[in-house]
């Protein structure tokens, strides 16, 4: 199923004044799919590199002067092309640093935009419908250019595609409230001119964009009544001269979306595959009025995939490179990474396995789903599958109400109905698109559990989580409200199943989990498999140490030493000697305390995002923290330590950037701290032993490098003794 990740700004923006456009003309990729160019809509231009959030390089024309298109960036001759004040074009190199001093070039018709595909030369679009690539343009900027275009007809929209390795401009034209679309193909030079159908009286499109796919172009276009259509072009047989008819243009409707009252304002839709289709500035089923999101929604199951709640006003912009959308919103041009897996039904309605993530995960028919449905302790068994299945017939014949109605009666009923109904819709057999129905009745779940303190359905949420129907950006305020109620159990499914949490919400549940007491801890009820993890790392002896992951308690003893004593060989052997036996490793934290900390150990994040708010724990919790991050290093450095691969635990890479996170955000406190003395110097052991171990792996893998160069023998006896000296 397609995902939004958590996001981060690339930039501020400076929109216009009464806030119609967000100040910026255009996003064009540069040098890679790191790079892009972003050209603002008065006189600036920036390059940036995205995973930095980090400007490397800025470009401006003269007071008075304005940019009229958006800077593209020449792959082939490492050079900016821009167009300032509609007939100067402007060529410029990363190094040069006054853009007046530049090469520009003054031409005889009004330019209407540069087009530069990766790899490709540029081509400059003129107002009138002209096509010119940019060296033949250069080579006489005075020459005349022709009008393509009617008297009253005006181009709304441009880009260009390579196809078949030829290079195509496309772009559309209103005239009177009938909007047109070219194709002009260069070398050789055609023209091809189609009509699109009309809308209904007053609509006109609000995006389009264009992608290449099986020998066809594909124009996707979208009307302020939330009608999102697409068009199918062959590039195949274009030939037809300038002046003929313009052809009709069939069309398919690919989604309906929901406006709500009245009609869109400022909205997009992008193709960012076969059967995905991101969205912006389109209300969310099932979010209220006023609030703008991001979506990314599948047409061939027509269901919501995924969504994200952008802050400020959305002003219809969103461009697409290399898995990130850029979306310009209040004061702010963010970057959202997304993926989109094959479109299939089991993906579209969220019941794809993926093996990666099933090894870590319990599979479906888990003691939670009985602890859910019957709050009972128990282990997956035949007889269990059959409870459920009878229970889920018992509900199933005594609710048949439709999914409005259950949202519905969850605004107003008891919480014994509520989960009665809510339990029953999901048991039945015709609730088959599942994506948007389960955004609705979380989010109505927890705005009414944060309206009334009375009112809460744990098992009904910790069911709708079990669907793997939701993300947070569908129900944000779902983990803090199961934190206000201390409902662990939900905590834990949201944080093993949401791929998406932001660093805010994951430093929050750490905060809880560490702070709150083991007592109250050992009360709740949480999953089986990470229990069974924990009490079976607990429980080993601890005198069987061995070196495993390129540490063990005497090396530990032996790096202390060497820091402390200044690195001598016979120092060492003295401290060996004299050093005791490593004390049995306690765990600091009960277990399930343990079992907590361990899902925001495996939680994904961001280092930038999740520094600032690591900070607020207190030296206390940190220490706590850090001593058990320390047990688990421990445990997983002994070869008794099991690799239990299908029970859901934490990686050692997962524990040691953990604890180098916690150090960079506490390491003033820490040093100032007696009792994080020792702790200190065990952990600088750790990574002292993990450098070590990957350089030793480093050498291994150049030795295998080159045995795998050598040549074997062909001729090879019966027997035969090879010597191989490894340097």
């Amino acid at each position: 199923m397609a995902a939004l990740y958590e996001g981060y700004t690339l930039c501020g923006l400076v929109p216009a004044q009464n806030l119609s456009n967000s100040g910026i003309r255009g996003i064009e990729e540069e040098r890679d799919s790191d790079h892009v160019v972003v050209t603002d809509t008065t006189r600036s231009v920036m390059l940036y590199k995205v995973s930095d959030q980090k400007p490397l390089g800025s470009w401006t024309v003269k007071q008075g002067q304005a940019l009229t298109c958006p800077t593209v960036f020449n792959s082939q001759t490492k050079e900016y092309v821009a167009v300032s004040d509609n007939k100067v074009i402007r060529i410029w190199k990363e190094e040069d640093i006054v853009l007046d001093k530049a090469f520009k070039a003054t031409v005889s018709s009004d330019v209407w935009k540069v087009h530069c595909v990766q790899g490709g030369e540029p081509v400059v679009l003129f107002q009138r419908g002209a096509v010119r690539l940019l060296d033949s343009l250069l080579s006489a900027p005075q020459q005349p250019i022709e009008e393509v275009l009617a008297e009253e007809e005006a181009i709304r929209w441009s880009t260009n595609v390579v196809a078949e390795t030829q290079q195509f401009v496309i772009f559309t034209t209103e005239q009177k409230g009938d909007h047109f679309l070219y194709l002009q193909r260069l070398n050789p030079n055609t023209l091809q001119r189609y009509r699109l159908e009309r809308e209904e009286p007053g609509l006109t499109p609000l995006s389009f964009s264009a992608t290449y796919r099986d020998k066809h172009i594909l124009l996707l276009y979208l009307y302020p009544n939330g009608h999102v259509y697409q068009s199918v072009v062959s590039v195949r047989g274009l030939g037809a001269d300038e002046g003929a008819q313009a052809l009709p243009l069939p069309r398919s409707l690919l989604l309906g979306l929901p406006v709500g009252e009245g009609l869109l304002e400022a909205a997009s839709a992008l193709a960012l595959d076969e059967a995905h289709v991101a969205v912006v500035g389109v209300p969310h089923p099932s979010a209220g009025g006023g609030k703008d999101f991001l979506c990314i929604w599948n047409t061939n199951f027509q269901t919501l995939q995924a969504g994200k709640e952008m802050a400020g006003k959305i002003y219809g912009q969103l461009w697409s490179y290399s898995n990130k959308l850029f979306i310009p919103h209040g004061k702010t041009l963010s970057v959202i990474p997304y993926e989109c897996p094959k479109s299939s039904l089991a993906s579209a309605l969220g019941k794809l396995r993926q093996a990666k993530t099933e090894e870590s995960k319990a599979p479906l028919s888990v003691p939670s789903w009985n602890n859910i449905l019957h709050g009972e302790k128990a282990q997956p068994t035949r007889t269990m599958e059959t409870r459920k299945t009878r229970t889920s017939r018992k509900t199933q014949s005594a609710s048949n109400l439709t999914t409005d109605e259950v949202l519905e009666l969850i605004k107003t009923a008891p919480v014994e109905k509520v989960q009665k109904e809510v339990e029953g819709l999901l048991s039945r057999a015709d609730i088959q698109d599942l994506q948007p129905s389960m955004g609705q009745l979380t989010s109505t779940l927890v705005s009414r559990s944060l309206a009334d303190p009375a009112f809460y359905t744990p098992n009904t949420l910790a069911q709708l989580v079990h669907t793997r129907c939701l993300c947070h950006s569908v129900c944000p305020d779902l983990v803090l409200l199961a934190l206000e109620r201390k409902d662990y159990f939900l905590c834990q499914l949201c944080l093993q199943f949401f791929p998406d949490i932001p660093e805010a919400v994951t430093c929050a549940c750490l905060k809880a989990f560490v702070s709150m007491p083991d007592v109250e801890a050992e009360k709740a009820i949480l999953e089986p498999d990470s229990i069974s993890f924990m009490e079976t790392l607990i429980s080993k002896d601890q005198g069987q140490a061995g070196l495993q992951n390129g540490v063990s308690p005497t090396t530990f003893e032996e790096d202390c030493s060497d820091t402390l004593s200044g690195g001598g060989t016979q120092s060492r052997a003295d401290d060996k000697e004299k050093a005791p036996t490593p004390p049995e490793q306690i765990c600091p934290v009960g277990l399930h305390k343990a079992v907590l900390l361990n899902e925001v150990l495996q939680t994904a994040f961001s280092d930038t995002f999740l520094l600032p708010h690591l900070k607020d724990l207190s030296s206390h919790h940190v220490v706590l923290f850090l001593q058990y991050l320390q047990f688990l290093y421990q445990k997983y450095s002994q070869d008794a330590f099991p690799q239990m691969h299908g029970l859901r635990s934490p990686s050692l890479t997962q524990i040691m950037d953990w604890v180098c996170l916690v150090l960079d955000a506490h390491f003033t406190t820490l040093v100032m701290t007696p009792e994080a003395k020792g702790l200190l110097l065990n952990l600088h052991s750790f990574v002292k032993s993990q450098v070590r171990l990957v350089s030793e792996l480093g050498k291994i893998e150049g030795s295998l490098q080159e045995l795998n160069k050598m040549k074997g023998k062909k001729d090879v006896g019966q027997y035969s003794i090879e010597v191989i000296e490894l340097f």
